[in-house]
């Protein structure tokens, strides 16, 4: 079922470049480099404007994991967004376009606090720049998780790897949460795998995505990266994804997760996420 068209914003680049975002929790759900899609959506995936995305790049907040107060993985991904700044050419031709989420009656039912998350997506040639940028107005602290929850289409799993977490400690979900230290340079994908890694490096290469290419992915003030794949094991329990699916598709997260953020009033925290095709 496809969005309505008045729930979707694309910034065109011009040279079959183009991002899509679907104003329901603000999710990147296409980004096309000469016109070979970057992105895995999955063919099951829910546009009703209540259940979050299943790919693209939906936005983990205020909370990451199942979460008593609320929706698992926090309420961004699946609240609307507004506009707040319609996609405009740049000096140098790239697309910006900016959008906001504050707090409401529904968030503060599940979540105590104001504030105004916006975000900003700047669309380049070979690059998509995602900026997570959040302002405490509320008269306390606050502390929050947030991840983009990137869902990168791979031809087949089994064939990537991923740079820049050899050496560091992880919590392995599929193992109860068992901590382990990662010895690989390059980690592969071969089975059920939802680990968050802790203090990575800040940029991972990614290799045989679309087309045998090589992703670069950047992050900057986001200190946790986590790796999944729901494999068989766990993919059949998904409505809203196919049971065929996990060969091709890699989720490679930047965000903050083991330790979460504490946020004075009156004070911004921002993040960054830049994925450039090499």
């Amino acid at each position: 079922m496809a969005a309505p068209a008045s729930s979707v914003v694309v910034l065109d680049r011009g040279n079959n470049t183009t991002c899509t975002i679907n104003l329901h929790g603000a999710t990147v759900v296409s980004w096309r480099v000469n016109n070979q899609e970057q992105l895995f959506v999955s063919k099951l995936a829910v546009f009703d404007g209540q259940k979050s995305i299943r790919g693209g790049i939906p936005i983990v907040f205020p909370h990451f994991g199942p979460w008593a107060y609320g929706p698992q993985h926090g309420f961004a991904r699946t609240c609307r967004w507004e506009v707040e700044k319609h996609p405009e050419p740049l000096e140098n031709g790239d697309i910006e376009a900016m959008f906001s989420l504050v707090d409401s009656p529904v968030t503060k039912q599940i979540w105590n606090y104001c504030f105004k998350l916006v975000l900003r997506i700047i669309l380049r040639e070979k690059e998509l720049q995602v900026s997570f940028n959040l302002y405490n107005s509320s008269s306390e602290p606050f502390q929050f998780n947030m991840l983009f929850h990137t869902y990168l289409k791979v031809p087949d799993v089994r064939k990537c790897s991923i740079s820049g977490l050899q050496g560091c400690m992880f919590v392995d979900k599929t193992k109860e949460n068992a901590i382990y230290q990662e010895p690989r340079e390059m980690v592969t994908v071969n089975h059920w795998t939802d680990r968050i890694y802790q203090t990575t490096q800040q940029e991972h290469i990614i290799s045989n995505v679309v087309s045998g290419r090589k992703m670069k992915m950047v992050k900057y003030n986001m200190p946790d990266t986590v790796v999944w794949n729901p494999w068989d094991v766990t993919s059949n329990t998904m409505s809203d994804f196919g049971e065929d699916e996990y060969p091709n598709m890699v989720c490679v997260e930047a965000g903050i997760v083991i330790t979460p953020i504490t946020l004075n009033p009156n004070n911004t925290y921002e993040g960054t996420m830049v994925l450039q095709v090499m």
